[in-house]
């Protein structure tokens, strides 16, 4: 694992990067957050085992630790190795990561999805993927021999089904919360089944829940409103991904996405939630900028994440964002992964480890929890 210079600053420079923040009715350290991502070390009982515990403890530095999306109901998993967060089983072993991460005076919060039509009856235990229309659109998606295969055609939602999902989602957050984990991140971004209910191109919708800049909006916002109403404001969060072009989702008309984004915003809005992160690989595009702007109008802080982007997210990168009013934190993946004490290491201009993209997805502790931290050079051998 090599170490590279050029993302760290100077010692000695302070900025508000590195200054608490209050996300509901916690205060966290700093403002580098780590965003939700997939790296499908579980089993097919989605179980979080002890090398999640070790590693999102590792992370505890942070000012908030964000699980990968987890499923909450085997017929919203979307790839093999993904947590859930569905059962008594899982709760259990979801309960011993969050003790994990307190024990090192972190926050943790768990994001939790449903995959839509990124996914497959082999994945979900039989179920049939579903959708807000039924197309596909070439969407791949991952087998368990590690295969990338086209997605079937999904089953299209009736209002009853929608009304179950969201139940799921509010299954999904008391389960965590009763686990001891700190927030819950509705998952609505990346081309899982919330992002496709916003994008016209997924969505054809004519009733309630399409047609319409605000009715493609309501799903989320039912979503959000279920969590929120289960756990409490304070403890909620959401995660979204305007114009982002990701799983054949197009949402490239600007007036479309700012209309249907505003909407989102709105609704959002109306509750104190504890966090909006806003993923984009434009952080300025006018879909991040209508929710941005009507979840500040609520005083509600936001994360920015500049998704997709060639190089990882550097220091430079995270005070600009900061700096320009993108965001009132950032949410960084990449070097996340390979620099466990990240806040340390750009705070003091430290050395940054490179990630190894080839242990990004799936496998064991090589790649997950065996990069080093600053002051203990040698990593964790299980």
């Amino acid at each position: 694992m090599e170490s590279f210079r050029g993302l760290a600053r100077s010692p000695g420079m302070a900025h508000k990067l590195f200054s608490p923040i209050t996300f509901g009715a916690h205060e966290a350290p700093n403002r580098v957050t780590v965003a939700g991502l997939t790296r499908q070390r579980a089993g097919e009982d989605g179980l979080p085992t002890e090398l999640h515990e070790r590693y999102y403890s590792q992370r505890a530095s942070f000012g908030l630790v964000v699980t990968e999306g987890s499923f909450v109901d085997f017929s919203s998993r979307s790839f093999p190795g993904q947590t859930g967060i569905a059962n008594d089983e899982q709760q259990a072993a979801w309960t011993r990561v969050a003790d994990a991460v307190h024990d090192k005076g972190g926050l943790l919060s768990i994001q939790i999805m449903h995959g839509g039509r990124v996914s497959a009856p082999e994945i979900q235990r039989g179920a049939p993927t579903v959708a807000p229309s039924p197309h596909s659109d070439g969407v791949k998606f991952h087998d368990w021999d590690g295969s990338s295969k086209e997605a079937p055609t999904p089953k299209e939602l009736n209002v009853d089904e929608i009304a179950e999902i969201v139940e799921t989602f509010r299954r999904g957050a008391r389960r965590a919360v009763d686990a001891g984990i700190d927030f819950v991140e509705v998952h609505g971004a990346n081309g899982y089944l919330l992002h496709q209910f916003l994008a016209p191109s997924a969505n054809h919708r004519t009733d309630d829940y399409g047609g319409t800049p605000e009715k493609r909006a309501r799903l989320v916002l039912e979503v959000v409103d279920a969590v929120a109403d289960e756990i409490g404001d304070e403890r909620t969060g959401v995660r979204l991904a305007p114009q982002f072009p990701v799983q054949a989702l197009d949402e490239s008309d600007d007036s479309d996405a700012a209309a249907t984004y505003r909407a989102v915003g709105e609704g959002l809005a109306r509750r104190d939630l504890a966090y909006v992160s806003l993923s984009s690989p434009s952080l300025r595009a006018a879909g991040v900028a209508a929710v941005r702007d009507a979840v500040r109008e609520r005083g509600i802080p936001v994360l920015a994440n500049a998704s997709a982007a060639t190089e990882p997210t550097s220091l430079e990168d995270a005070e600009s964002f900061l700096d320009e009013g993108l965001g009132d934190a950032v949410a960084v993946g990449r070097l996340t992964i390979s620099n466990p004490d990240l806040p340390i290491r750009w705070e003091r201009g430290l050395e940054l480890t490179e990630p190894d993209q080839a242990t990004f997805y799936g496998g064991g502790a090589h790649g997950y929890t065996d990069y080093p931290f600053h002051d203990d050079p040698e990593p964790y051998r299980p």
